[in-house]
């Protein structure tokens, strides 16, 4: 069994010879993340790598580049794995300087005057807390409250209850725009989304076949979530940030709430961070991870992402290997409950939206094999993924990276292929196709749609059921 849910794993030193890459592809990874908060100097090497196995897989990679946003963050570490000890005073100061045991840069200035006695201050994903117990000129002073404290480079800082409002794409982001299109990246992740402005702003930054996925991370961008999911294409729940934001005992239901929200405007979306943390160190998961994917799956979402367990872990291979059962479990169990499992799109009076959901629905019929998605823009992709329809989703596009990027939507196998001329040429296009198909045998049903005039993006509204050999 073939899954539907896709894998995304997040570029490093664990994974980037050619033979590690290669097979996590072949065991399910549709997606590879660059981590833009972190040194990315070999990047084009690991590209052109990644090419080269799309290329002899015939399979459609997708490449996220991750912006490092306004998600704070510490400065270098002299070593690799800092210990800090329990009780501990540690600075946390704006000096553009290596850290040590005794302190490290924390170059926002304006935060650093706004921290008072009292506050926690977490580091990693909230793994390690420090609390502040004085301020000194420019820096704060800190007393570790974790055991086993070990703090690397470059990690991500949470400050609870200081109010921080970031509204503009920093000088680093637009930067690291250009470099992820020279890349030739299909999606850029916002972080630290608060409101629909800074979507708005890269938007016009972007290529037109980039699609825009927004990092759900604190509790501005919960309040100001439905214009948000209008205005990307699709969004990420980064739990790390979010348990410190809201506690950890509230993102199960916020998990769900969105999942349901994204479903409900055709967006797809992304549940992230803490997936299989234990397999960074350990070649097994425990019950719990194995559950928490499986709830993803059950709950719909489309993507689910490795972090650390693949870009630094030991035992990355291990690690997509098991995530990749558990999401054929989950989704054994779905199409065997499918009554249960059924989900309903808000169509708003799209035409679009409304000619789909009656291929969703002819979808159903057990001897409907698939349905070939004419797409030039990714629209029509996104749509009919989202919809969740029983039979398999073949989308066809002439720009290859629109067809990279739809590979991460949920069922979606992509095809690059040459761009109709007319109908009889895309039915030519339909058979050519299935023939290299083989789960599609002589008189299965196929459903085609496409938009007339060919050639002309979100325009889709034409519907063909076609009987395969006649």
């Amino acid at each position: 069994m073939e899954k539907k849910a896709k894998i995304i794993a997040t570029l490093g030193p664990a994974i980037y010879t050619q033979s590690k890459l290669k097979r996590l592809v072949n065991l399910g990874v549709d997606a590879f993340r660059i981590n833009f908060s972190h040194n990315t100097n070999n990047i084009i090497k690991i590209v052109s790598r990644i090419r080269n196995i799309e290329k002899n897989t015939r399979k459609k990679i997708s490449l996220i580049a991750d912006l490092q946003g306004v998600k704070l963050r510490i400065g270098i570490i002299k070593n690799k794995n800092q210990k800090i000890k329990f009780n501990q005073k540690f600075i946390f100061d704006n000096k553009i300087e290596i850290g040590d045991d005794k302190r490290v840069t924390f170059a926002y200035p304006k935060i650093l005057k706004k921290l008072k006695k009292g506050n926690k201050i977490f580091i990693d994903d909230g793994k390690f807390i420090f609390i502040v117990i004085k301020k000194i000129g420019n820096s704060v002073v800190t007393v570790c409250k974790s055991k086993n404290c070990f703090i690397k480079s470059n990690k991500s800082v949470h400050i609870q209850n200081v109010d921080i409002a970031f509204n503009r794409l920093t000088t680093k982001d637009k930067k690291d725009i250009k470099s992820a299109i020279k890349l030739g990246c299909n999606w850029i992740a916002l972080s630290y989304i608060q409101n629909e402005k800074l979507i708005l702003e890269a938007r016009k930054l972007i290529k037109k076949d980039m699609g825009i996925i927004s990092k759900i991370e604190n509790k501005y961008a919960l309040k100001n979530i439905v214009n948000i999911i209008k205005a990307s294409d699709s969004i990420m729940i980064a739990r790390g940030d979010l348990a410190i934001e809201i506690g950890h005992s509230e993102v199960p239901k916020v998990q769900l709430s969105l999942i349901k929200k994204c479903s409900h405007h055709s967006k797809s979306v992304i549940v992230a961070t803490q997936m299989l943390e234990s397999m960074i160190e350990n070649n097994t998961a425990t019950r719990a991870e194995i559950n928490d994917i499986a709830t993803a799956i059950f709950q719909g979402a489309d993507t689910v992402m490795l972090s650390a367990e693949t870009a630094i872990g030991k035992f990355p291979v291990q690690a997509v290997s098991t995530m990749r059962q558990t999401i054929i479990s989950a989704e054994k169990y779905k199409k065997e409950h499918i009554e249960d499992f059924k989900n309903s799109i808000i169509t708003n009076k799209d035409p679009v939206k409304s000619i789909l959901l009656s291929v969703k629905d002819i979808a159903y019929n057990p001897d409907v094999k698939a349905i070939i998605v004419f797409s030039n823009s990714g629209k029509s992709a996104k749509l009919v993924s989202s919809m969740r329809p029983a039979a398999k989703i073949i989308t066809i596009s002439p720009n290859i990276n629109v067809s990279r990027q739809v590979s991460l939507l949920w069922g979606v196998h992509s095809i690059n292929s040459r761009d109709a001329k007319g109908w009889k040429d895309m039915m030519s296009i339909s058979k050519e196709i299935i023939k290299k198909l083989k789960f599609i045998k002589k008189n299965d049903f196929v459903i085609i749609t496409a938009g007339l005039p060919f050639g002309k993006a979100g325009m889709t509204n034409m519907v063909r059921l076609y009987k395969v050999g006649t």
